[in-house]
């Protein structure tokens, strides 16, 4: 029987001396390369996906980001969505004021567009926000056009209402019942008297046609402006006429000055306004501010 084969292991100093020999048989020595041999093999089958993962890896980790990042956007959007319908919302609020004066049948009818104001919405995907916010554009887009066209007509008789001062100076007797200067009894003012030295101009608060121009038994040198939609405006105890008859006014042209004359007990220019032939308070219709020449004094 022929002896095994062993391998021998011999460890030498530098100076030639042995110090170690160990022998090893060849079995083992061929169980070590056998070994060492599947594992490089193995090695080299692993390393490419090794190689793959490890690269997934680094994908993934910037996908990750990047997802976190379109996530934080996408919140953003949603919440930006949010405010922009809660404006949108709103613009219901300003319709309803705006179209109040004119009366519940002038207004468009309503139409649900989806949730209440300030009520909180469920949390949606982007493209069905977008969607339903675009139907709310569009539907308020044509209530603020039906509105613009209301205000379109309505604009000439607005334009038209004697809506400014024709003079400035202190309200010295106001429009309603009042002490008379000439009796101890009260009477009723049709008008408002507005203190000014005699010679200031009258401008005349709205457009118009004049219908009078003249002396009158207690307004003295007076003058009447029809202004349409049977509202006339009347100018008394002036000093001078700078228009005639069938005069077409603008706004703002100065018709007149004042003056002392007719049944007054000082320079002032009573003005009064008349619809339907019947005097309203002149504070109605004026919408600028008094400014400080406008001051309303106790009668």
């Amino acid at each position: 029987m022929p002896k095994p084969k062993q391998f021998n292991l011999l460890m030498v100093r530098d100076d030639g001396s042995r110090v170690l020999r160990l022998s090893v048989p060849g079995w083992a020595v061929g169980v070590v390369v056998g070994g060492l041999a599947v594992t490089i093999l193995g090695l080299a089958f692993i390393y490419p996906d090794y190689v793959s993962l490890r690269h997934q890896r680094g994908t993934f980790a910037a996908l990750s980001e990047r997802l976190h990042i379109q996530q934080g956007l996408l919140d953003a959007s949603q919440s930006r969505l949010r405010e922009i319908r809660g404006e949108i919302d709103s613009w219901r609020d300003l319709h309803a004021k705006i179209w109040e004066p004119f009366g519940p049948e002038a207004a468009p009818a309503k139409r649900g567009i989806g949730g209440k104001t300030g009520e909180q919405p469920a949390r949606v995907p982007v493209k069905e926000e977008m969607d339903r916010l675009l139907g709310i554009v569009r539907e308020e887009g044509e209530s603020i056009r039906t509105l613009e066209r209301f205000l379109g007509r309505a604009s000439r008789v607005l334009a038209s209402l004697p809506s400014r001062w024709p003079v400035r100076g202190p309200v010295n007797s106001d429009f309603g019942q009042r002490r008379s200067p000439w009796a101890p009894n009260s009477e009723f003012h049709s008008g408002i008297d507005i203190g000014a030295p005699i010679g200031t101009s009258v401008k005349a608060p709205a457009p118009g046609v004049v219908i009078f121009a003249g002396q009158h038994a207690e307004y003295g040198v007076t003058l009447v402006i029809d202004h349409g939609n049977d509202t006339k405006s009347l100018y008394g105890h002036l000093s001078r006429l700078n228009v005639a008859m069938e005069h077409a006014v603008k706004r703002g042209e100065t018709v007149a000055l004042t003056g002392n004359t007719g049944r007054s007990s000082g320079p002032h220019l009573h003005y009064e306004i008349q619809v339907k032939g019947q005097p309203v308070n002149p504070h109605s219709y004026i919408w600028e501010e008094p400014g400080p020449a406008v001051a309303k004094s106790a009668r």
